[in-house]
């Protein structure tokens, strides 16, 4: 087989002068590899994941009902639940032969509490505990990634209620903490309960409002041409306003998914009544893998990034590159050498807190020494004293018995005279 590079080659060449480039005359089976990967995806299914963020009532289970076009397990929640909380349910999907693990995951309680402080950060933990969950997967020493149900959040639709003024300052604050986690899609909630021009006026003032707070929303790629013209009029409608229903409604000479009205009907999938059916379109039909790749490409990199980076696991140090392995070895060694410094200064200071105590019970056994001493003095004084007065006491007795026999003797002598 000849060297028969091509012109085009000449710049992989250039940029990899190691790698030589052929042209097969013959076919030899290259040619259906994407028949393989199409026939191996098939057979092990695909995982989507999204998170609905929105206050309670306004509509986020409906929409997924009608994303879905079937009846998804919901339990409504009410005003009064203390704190923030996330319920997530997992379905399997299927369309023809293509089998789809969907879990939904959305917020109850979100913005019904007075102090609202915490409400973005159980949001924000909990993306970042699915992504520690996945690389504690890669991690191990015997992984099966293959086989791991992937629950790291792909997509966050983010429903917004439709006041027609501007966004809240909780809306802003969590989308803020969250786009750099996550992909966010903003739309609008119960968008019937506006007139068009107070929505569009709405959605340019959302737009502002997140362009001055440098919230970073995700916007549909545009560089394949094939999907290019359709993804820029998707992201020219966001933040998309929707409807949805769970009411099948007979219009015409057929039953679609609507809202009944005294006034009309308002149609799920009529793009001139909102724009549910184009964010079906964009984020089931023609971006989903899409959403998948940039959350691991992106979302997740950087969480990994700024996780081994915490594990002091880097791939250039002082200006050499590192293996992983010689990355450890070194964490390894400063770590080694930093308890060995640590053991030493905990030995020091234990010997220092011995030496301490020593002088402290020499202190104080010179203490009871001298109280014992004071003790026995006083002791001494006392028993001294005790025994200067026994021995005068006994000076006198003796004083008092040789008085009282002089005077016994002159009794006995006087009586002797009268007789």
């Amino acid at each position: 087989m000849k060297d028969s590079t091509r012109p085009v080659d000449n710049m992989l060449k250039s940029q990899n002068p190691s790698i030589r480039t052929f042209e097969l005359k013959e076919e030899c089976g290259i040619n259906n590899l994407p028949n393989q990967v199409m026939a191996k995806a098939i057979s092990d299914g695909f995982v989507f994941n999204i998170l609905c963020v929105g206050e309670t009532a306004c509509g986020k289970s409906s929409l997924l009902d009608s994303l879905f076009n079937t009846r998804l397990d919901s339990t409504p929640s009410t005003h009064d639940i203390p704190r923030v909380f996330l319920r997530k349910n997992t379905y399997d999907l299927f369309e023809r032969e293509i089998r789809l693990k969907l879990t939904i995951v959305e917020t109850a309680g979100f913005g019904d509490q007075i102090n609202k402080d915490d409400s973005f950060k159980v949001i924000g933990d909990f993306i970042d505990s699915q992504f520690q969950s996945y690389l504690d997967e890669e991690l191990k020493i015997k992984r099966n990634i293959s086989n791991y149900h992937d629950t790291r959040i792909h997509v966050c639709l983010y429903f917004i209620n439709p006041t027609g003024h501007s966004l809240k300052a909780l809306d802003l604050v969590t989308m803020k903490h969250l786009d750099n986690k996550v992909n966010i899609i903003p739309i609008i909630a119960k968008a019937d309960t506006i007139s068009k021009t107070e929505l569009q006026r709405f959605k340019q003032n959302i737009l502002n409002e997140l362009n001055t707070a440098g919230v970073k929303i995700y916007r549909f790629p545009t560089d394949d041409e094939t999907l290019a013209e359709e993804n820029l009029k998707a992201n020219n409608l966001l933040p998309m306003a929707v409807v949805g229903s769970n009411e099948s409604v007979k219009v015409g000479n057929q039953y679609v998914r609507a809202r009944q009205y005294p006034w009309g009907v308002v149609q799920v999938e009529n793009e001139n009544h909102c724009d549910f059916k184009k964010l079906r379109d964009s984020l089931i039909e023609k971006n989903m893998l899409d959403l998948i790749e940039t959350t691991h490409s992106k979302h997740y990199e950087m969480f990994r990034r700024l996780r081994l980076t915490d594990l002091g696991i880097a791939d250039n140090i002082d200006g050499k590159n590192m293996s992983i392995s010689d990355t450890l070895d070194l964490k390894r060694n400063e770590l080694k050498n930093e308890l060995e410094q640590r053991e030493a200064q905990l030995k020091e200071a234990f010997i220092q807190k011995v030496k301490d105590k020593e002088l402290d019970l020499k202190e104080t056994e010179k203490q009871i020494h001298d109280q014992l001493t004071n003790i026995k003095k006083q002791y001494k004084d006392q028993k001294d004293k005790l025994d200067e007065k026994w021995r005068v006491l006994d000076q006198e007795i003796a004083y008092f018995e040789q008085r009282k026999r002089a005077t016994n003797m002159e009794t006995m002598k006087k009586g002797t005279k009268k007789k």
